[in-house]
């Protein structure tokens, strides 16, 4: 059995659970049915890679190291990371277009970047992420994007299928984690049977009608009743949230607690470090369950989220011993998808309570446009109109609503919202469990 000590974090809370954790030596292969559902848990990945101050080798063969750096945003302000820049003389083809990058300062450059010159030849690949790594110590990170990328430049899945057989068993030996994206349709199920044969921890990601579902293929030297069994969930930016976490048990896992409270509220985990005093990647560890946080940080996360400390550890009050919430107890949340001063909502209820109907008090200011809706919710939702006149966008029909009309979504969200008026449109909304 692996030591304990071996076991890191994935960054998802809840695929740690699923997954029985990941561990020193473990090629992680994620099958992605779209092309880009794997994005979010390599990004969840690196952040907790950096969290624990490990070095990161990120292998890119489909995107030129500006798009990347977008990609990744302040996880690429990291001098751990190292990213190999296959596509520039792969599919970028040596265009000028490319090469410009490197033309400019590389003391402006937020992290190190590797061209490589050949990437056509499986070899020169081989060599030079062999070569990086011989410079780094402990147990070092890679992502590879991605496999799909490789057999499109190589032209074929018999280089493929022999670059990562003897790739996979040499990344284990030099006790690294690695993860490795393919798309699942392009690629033939031999090619699929083979590469999962080799891996220690094979991964499917599923869309079908609108809902996302991740499914454990393989998961070696575990003992999991979680193998072949789907599981729905949803993202948005960094965080995934899966339908099983709903607490079924009185025992509250600290991490999911603060991640769970602090997203009802709208922060991010820099703006609850900012008020905290700490450093995000304090947060970030927390949330992952790599500490815990010091008693004075974890009293101030309570009085900024207006909870008990005790909230953290246990289940919400039960809805039927309460009555009345007075005002006061009422929380704003923010919207960071949002326009800067656009749109300002309430929590009529405290954060910590868990009712079927979570009602807000939203107010969308004059003349302003929402490109999206106010929340990313997989259940029902109703919404009064109390003064003012919005305009809504459902797929392609724009729909008119005005004081006293009732707003009714199942399943389906606005991508858009509109306040034509020159007052402050004001709602009441409710989402239901």
């Amino acid at each position: 059995m692996i030591s304990e000590r071996l076991r890191v974090a994935s960054g998802v809370s809840q695929l740690d659970r699923l997954l029985g954790g990941l561990y020193i030596g473990d090629n992680v292969v994620w099958h992605d049915d779209a092309g880009s559902l794997a994005s979010v848990f390599c990004l969840n990945f690196i952040q907790a890679s950096q969290a624990q101050d490990r070095p990161l080798i990120y292998v890119s063969f489909d995107r030129s190291p500006r798009n990347l750096l977008e990609k990744l945003g302040t996880l690429a302000e990291n001098p751990s990371l190292t990213i190999l820049d296959c596509f520039t003389h792969g599919k970028g083809a040596g265009s000028e277009v490319f090469l410009k990058f490197y033309d400019e300062d590389k003391s402006e450059w937020p992290c190190r970047i590797i061209m490589v010159d050949k990437p056509r030849e499986v070899e020169q690949v081989t060599d030079a992420f062999y070569n990086v790594h011989g410079t780094m110590e402990g147990d070092v990170r890679f992502v590879f994007e991605s496999l799909t990328g490789m057999q499109e430049l190589w032209g074929g899945e018999d280089d493929l299928i022999e670059f990562y057989s003897h790739s996979c068993p040499r990344l284990y030996e030099l006790n690294t984690i690695a993860y490795w994206i393919m798309e699942k349709r392009a690629h033939s199920p031999r090619l699929r049977a083979q590469i999962n044969q080799i891996a220690q921890v094979a991964i499917d990601l599923s869309v079908k009608r609108g809902t996302t579902s991740l499914t454990i293929l393989k998961a070696e030297k575990r003992d999991l009743n979680t193998l072949n069994k789907p599981c729905n969930y949803w993202s948005k930016g960094l965080n995934v949230t899966f339908d099983s976490e709903r607490r079924g048990t009185s025992r509250i896992d600290l991490g999911i607690r603060l991640k769970e409270l602090r997203t009802k509220r709208g922060l991010s985990q820099t703006e609850l470090a900012k008020l905290v005093g700490v450093t995000p990647s304090t947060i970030s560890q927390v949330e992952s369950d790599l500490i815990y946080p010091s008693l004075p940080a974890l009293l101030k996360m309570a009085e900024i989220l207006s909870i008990e400390v005790s909230s953290f550890f246990q289940e919400s009050e039960d809805v039927t011993t309460r009555v009345i919430f007075p005002a006061a107890e009422a929380v704003e949340v923010k919207f960071p998808d949002q326009p800067v001063g656009s749109i300002h909502g309430k929590l009529l209820t405290p954060v910590d309570f868990e009712p079927k109907a979570e009602p807000y008090l939203i107010e969308i200011s004059p003349k302003k446009n929402l490109p999206s809706h106010f929340f990313i919710h997989k259940g029902e939702e109703v919404g009064y109109m109390l003064s003012g006149k919005l305009q809504l966008k459902l797929k392609k029909a724009v729909y008119t609503v005005r004081a006293g009309d009732v707003i009714y979504l199942i399943s389906e969200m606005p991508s858009q919202w509109k306040n034509p008026g020159p007052g402050v449109a004001r709602l009441l909304w409710l989402k239901i469990r």
